[in-house]
């Protein structure tokens, strides 16, 4: 069964879950796998549609390249789907002939077994007389059956249809879908098998498209190794489909040129992978001489915000607060003097909706693109090229930036309209600032109280809270080594905004807020420039 799904294009195979995998309740579901890229998600039956009925018309309105080549798959699959029904036609057309001929044989024996009978009967009423009559008619009825009837008499009855839970439980593996999709439907990443080796696939990367719905979201998580379904029945976050198409090291760089305003601690990093893979850089800092070192990895030197976005497809920038972020695009030779139509900005700075959406309204009056696209992450992660990126806004521009955010990160997620990702950045940055401020907590009332700081970490890491963030925060507590990760200055600020936000929908934030003041208490201690794990000294001074 070859078939559209009802509304992004691309293309899965129907394939059978794994066994530790449940059904979703409610209405009935396959399990798929999307082609060139080993993603799976469930989808609904209603959000088919028939492949060839509809081919033409979704060809004329996907034009992309990678749209093409996913048409190219399924139609390669469908010919060696084709070779392989014909080939087992032909079997089964010889083992129909084999069948055939046996029973013919079977036929003829059974006609030699009667003609015999009769012989013997016509013997028998000439030698034994009247009185050995019924004894010879009964041994000719016995007889009358050929062998091959008496076989299938004995033979077991064919079965009949399987009961209808046990077909659901069987999907067809040769059945493939195409899936067009705005619905409420996640992927996640398969390990490719040996037989079906995936081109341009990046296992560390995985791409989420989502967007603002009212219908309940379907969402799909992998679970130390075990994959669980559960269907929200509430929420208005759906994710839509995945996407991969790295092969890890081995990106195919965009041939757009790109521009780079901040090299701080995670600007650097990112930087520094954009150029790994062979994206072309152009790059730019208030302090010129971090650009130094880029320069000698091949970028190319800006001399002026605007000068980089004018010579630029596509303009990224990453500084510290809103301030920053409106100095930079709105100040002198800042980045709209640069922008004219077609002219893309990325702005990957943590900043407020508003000021996000006020940018966005200057960059676009202009005629340029715009898209927010801010980071979850630390330095490490930086330089590893395993960030979170968070985005929404244009979504084509969104696209992209496909190759430059497999290069930064291992996660993209697009959450719409412009707004949506400065808000979900401030929400991770509030949690992890009060996880930290937590963890310091902690330690130091377990050392007040006599109890081993190293036992309590130990214990951590034995628990559900096991993680490398709880590990390594801890360890440079421990240590004494605050060396910035992440400045604690930056936590702070993100945790004024998200309590701003707060109050923006008259929602209370009180852990945020207690978590806000030991901040600002450890900042007055002129921890500022220190990682955000030096916020345990805001409790031992």
């Amino acid at each position: 069964m070859v078939c559209f799904l009802t509304f992004i294009s691309n293309h899965l195979q129907i394939v059978n879950p794994p066994k530790d995998l449940k059904k979703p309740r409610g209405k009935k579901c396959f399990f798929v796998k999307f082609f060139g890229t080993e993603d799976h998600a469930w989808i609904k039956v209603e959000q088919l549609k028939p492949y060839h009925p509809h081919k033409e018309e979704m060809i004329k309105i996907n034009k992309g390249k990678r749209f093409q080549q996913a048409v190219d798959a399924v139609e390669e699959f469908l010919r060696k789907t084709k070779g392989k029904d014909q080939a087992s036609s032909h079997n089964s057309n010889e083992e129909k002939n084999r069948r055939n001929s046996s029973e013919e044989r079977g036929k003829q024996s059974a006609g030699e077994e009667k003609r015999k009978a009769s012989l013997s009967e016509g013997k028998l009423k000439k030698g034994t007389g009247e009185g050995k009559k019924r004894v010879s008619s009964v041994s000719s009825e016995r007889g009358s059956k050929s062998p091959l009837k008496r076989a299938q008499d004995q033979s077991p009855r064919k079965r009949g249809r399987p009961p209808k839970d046990e077909k659901d439980l069987t999907i067809p593996e040769s059945s493939t879908v195409k899936r067009v999709m705005t619905g409420t439907v996640a992927g996640f990443k398969w390990p490719p098998s040996v037989s079906e080796p995936v081109k341009d696939s990046d296992p560390h990367f995985h791409h989420f498209l989502l967007s603002q719905t009212e219908k309940p979201a379907v969402c799909y998580q992998a679970i130390t190794k075990k994959l669980k379904v559960c269907e929200e029945e509430t929420g208005s976050t759906s994710i839509q489909a995945a996407d991969s198409t790295a092969v890890n090291g081995s990106i195919t760089p965009t041939d757009k040129k790109i521009g780079f305003l901040g090299l701080g601690l995670m600007g650097s990093g990112i930087v520094s992978n954009l150029l790994k893979m062979g994206h072309t850089v152009t790059v730019w800092n208030r302090t010129a001489e971090k650009c130094d070192l880029f320069i000698q990895e091949g970028a190319r030197l800006g001399r002026t915000p605007a000068e980089v976005v004018s010579t630029c497809d596509i303009t990224f920038a990453c500084v510290s607060d809103p301030k920053a972020a409106k100095d930079l695009v709105l100040g002198p030779s800042g980045v709209l003097q640069g922008i004219r139509p077609g002219k893309c900005y990325v702005d990957m700075s943590t900043v407020d909706a508003d000021t996000v959406t006020e940018l966005a309204q200057v960059i676009v009056s202009r005629g340029g693109r715009f898209l927010e696209a801010p980071v979850s992450g630390n330095q490490q992660l930086s330089n590893d090229g395993m960030l979170v990126i968070l985005a929404a806004g244009d979504r084509g521009l969104y696209e992209d930036c496909s190759s430059c955010f497999q290069a930064m990160g291992k996660t993209s997620f697009f959450l719409g309209e412009v707004g949506n990702a400065a808000k979900m950045m401030l929400i991770v940055n509030m949690v992890q600032g009060s996880f930290m401020a937590t963890i310091a907590e902690g330690l130091t009332l377990a050392q007040v109280t006599g109890q081993s700081q190293q036992t309590l970490l130990d214990i951590l890491n034995q628990g559900q809270l096991a993680s490398i963030f709880l590990d390594q925060k801890c360890q440079n507590i421990l240590q004494g080594n605050f060396k910035p990760d992440f400045y604690l200055k930056y936590i702070q600020k993100d945790l004024r905004l998200a309590i701003a936000l707060g109050d923006s929908v008259n929602h209370p934030t009180p852990m945020a807020a207690a978590a806000n003041e030991v901040y600002k208490r450890a900042k007055a201690l002129d921890q500022s420039d220190n990682d955000m794990s030096a916020v345990y000294r805001a409790y031992i001074h």
